[in-house]
């Protein structure tokens, strides 16, 4: 996968299938979208996915934030089969871009022979342009066009917005039924204060983004890959109330069954299901007793049997 970034100085020369979009999280909603590409690489069409390289709704809205750090979104458009990436630059000229101008550039840049979007895909000055437009614009752009209704789950639509507000309840298995996988944390692990070690329980550490969205502090069973195996595991997501001193909020994972030393390693974690709210213990035995309980609630929880299926 090739990706483009924070530049308009491209070209791409062969017949592609394009999808527009913010694709914050590419949740449930999105994959009708990832489909449709899939469907257009099967007819000899590259697949291109047209993003942005910062959220419009971040630009406006500092406090917003992301279900996927820009690493993690390349990660899932990766696996979901995407050729070229273009993540554009969210610029005062593009801002201030006609929806009509955007398309003219956009099919000046690529041999655009498809479009698919949403119907709640917006683009150009005041985001006047929408579906219809694109449709619109079909015969004087030459490209063919697919528009796709939202996806709903119980009765409403999934949305990045939905999304977030379920993660932020604490309710994750829900959040990841419409995320359509387990909500995960990507990076490179970190040194901690290696308490986790005094307590038999060595954990490997994140330092998620600031504009990465954190579900409630807590404890929360996780599956684990590292180096391309996949494990079980425990982590905590919080600033460690326990210890002296002041800390960042942060991912701290401990894997079962696992006796390797990967600082400096990428590892991904993927919230299964929330245990327990984090909490301030008054000493660390009373912390160690604790984690014992844990660790044997999510090893149930996490043991062989029927995996969960996102569709």
């Amino acid at each position: 996968m090739k990706v483009i970034k924070d530049t308009l100085d491209f070209q791409i020369e062969e017949p592609s299938i394009i999808s527009l979009g913010k694709f914050d999280g590419i949740h449930a909603g999105h994959h009708l979208l990832m489909d449709a590409l899939a469907d257009g690489k099967k007819q000899g069409l590259k697949s291109v996915v047209f993003t942005f390289s910062i959220s419009p709704k971040m630009h406006f809205d500092h406090d917003l934030k992301m279900l996927t750090t820009d690493e993690e979104k390349m990660l899932l458009l990766e696996e979901a089969g995407a050729d070229y990436v273009i993540e554009c630059p969210f610029s005062e000229d593009i801002m201030h871009m006609q929806a009509v101008d955007f398309l003219k550039m956009l099919t000046e840049k690529i041999r655009v022979k498809e479009i698919v979007a949403g119907t709640d895909f917006h683009f150009g000055y005041q985001r006047k342009g929408d579906y219809r437009l694109l449709q619109q614009c079909a015969d004087q752009f030459g490209y063919r066009v697919r528009i796709f209704e939202k996806k709903q789950f119980e009765g409403a639509d999934i949305s990045s917005t939905r999304i977030r507000g379920l993660l932020t309840d604490g309710k994750i298995q829900k959040a990841n039924e419409l995320l359509g996988y387990e909500y995960f944390f990507y990076g490179k692990v970190v040194h901690g204060n290696e308490l986790g070690r005094t307590i038999s329980a060595p954990t490997a550490n994140l330092l998620p983004s600031a504009d990465k969205l954190l579900p409630p502090f807590g404890v929360y069973a996780v599956h684990v890959r590292v180096d391309g195996r996949e494990y079980n595991g425990i982590a905590n997501i919080g600033k460690k109330p326990t210890v002296k001193g002041h800390y960042p909020a942060g991912v701290e994972t401990f894997i079962f069954d696992f006796h390797e030393d990967i600082y400096g390693q990428i590892i991904k974690v993927s919230l299964c299901e929330y245990i327990r709210p984090e909490q301030k213990f008054r000493s660390l035995e009373e912390l160690k007793t604790q984690m014992e309980k844990d660790i044997a609630a999510c090893r149930k929880i996490l043991e062989p049997g029927e995996k969960t299926v996102y569709k």
